[in-house]
């Protein structure tokens, strides 16, 4: 990819905004507060980070992410001269922020969702990257940025996360690859996977063995779902971040090929997340305006969860397990 134009802009950008997608997880976070970090180490200069919704609690340990705001705390009459967005697949996964996005002097598009149509004015899309994080690396490198170790801790997280610790089929030999680079630099391996996985609440705990004793087989124990209501998050204080994981639980099952998760937003708006060993979910979420990865994918439909349900069940079942 020529990193040029992304260079010049950003060197030369009076103020920019760097956003990160709706329900953010590691890959979008990391990826904002990485290149927050390296902007500043490189240029001198301070960019502003946007979360959509809030930061989840493991992900608070990100250096610069207490820099980081809500999109209740700007001022929507605000212009910026760059916006840049990480790791965001759809135009509408950036809900409200699409206000400054659409004022922005330059708008830049950094992903690697399949699914991405490159929305912006500078896209630099890469589906065979497994992360954000390492697609940014790339680019950093090839600016020749110096990475520092709080951008290096950024990345790490992203590319970890994103690659469930690099276990998912996303994994590739650039991802090893991309990870020693960041370690050579200081990163400590075992220090970031313990404030990422081993690092949950005791209602958290018990709320997602809750969410597992629930779930429901069909198709002979190779689809498996289980909904998650507002009522159970509220009585085991599971936080809103409760699902994240949850999926992934499901389709370690032996016998599954299909696993959704299907959280309750409101009495007719339900969160989908989707996770496959072999049929492309991004191509079921896309029906529903979702999408993501191959094997792993989401999507919000507007319907009570029962009627997601089903909605879900039905678009599995054409397609051939």
């Amino acid at each position: 990819m020529d990193c040029t134009q992304l260079n010049d802009i950003i060197k030369s950008g009076k103020n920019i905004l760097i956003v990160s997608h709706l329900n953010p997880d590691g890959d979008t976070l990391g990826s904002m507060c990485g290149l927050y970090s390296a902007i500043k180490d490189n240029f001198k200069k301070k960019a502003d980070m946007l979360v959509i919704s809030h930061v989840p609690e493991i992900y608070k340990f990100l250096p610069y992410i207490s820099e980081a705001k809500s999109l209740e705390e700007y001022d929507k009459s605000r212009e910026y001269n760059v916006v840049i967005n990480v790791d965001i697949a759809a135009y509408d996964r950036m809900a409200g922020a699409a206000i400054l996005f659409d004022k922005a002097g330059h708008t830049i598009n950094i992903d690697h969702h399949k699914t991405n149509n490159g929305y912006a004015e500078l896209n630099f899309i890469d589906a065979d990257a497994s992360s954000t994080g390492e697609l940014l690396l790339s680019l950093m490198k090839e600016m020749n940025w110096n990475v520092s170790l709080e951008t290096a801790k950024c990345l790490y997280t992203a590319i970890l996360t994103d690659t469930g610790s690099f276990r998912f089929d996303n994994t590739t030999s650039k991802s090893f690859d991309a990870v020693a680079e960041l370690v050579k630099i200081g990163v400590r391996p075992s220090e970031i996977y313990k404030k990422v996985y081993e690092n949950d609440s005791k209602g958290l705990v018990l709320f997602q063995a809750n969410a597992v004793s629930n779930a429901v087989f069909e198709c002979d124990d190779k689809v498996v779902y289980t909904i998650v209501y507002k009522k159970d998050i509220e009585r085991f204080n599971a936080g809103d971040d409760c699902t994240e994981g949850l999926t992934e639980k499901l389709r370690a099952i032996s016998t599954t090929e299909v696993a959704f998760t299907v959280k309750e937003i409101s009495s007719n708006m339900s969160k989908i997340s989707m996770r496959s060993k072999k049929i492309d979910v991004a191509e079921i979420c896309s029906v529903f305006g979702g999408g993501g990865h191959s094997l792993a994918a989401g999507c919000v439909i507007k319907a009570s969860v029962k009627d997601a349900v089903k909605k879900i069940s039905e678009e599995i079942k054409k397609r051939e397990l």
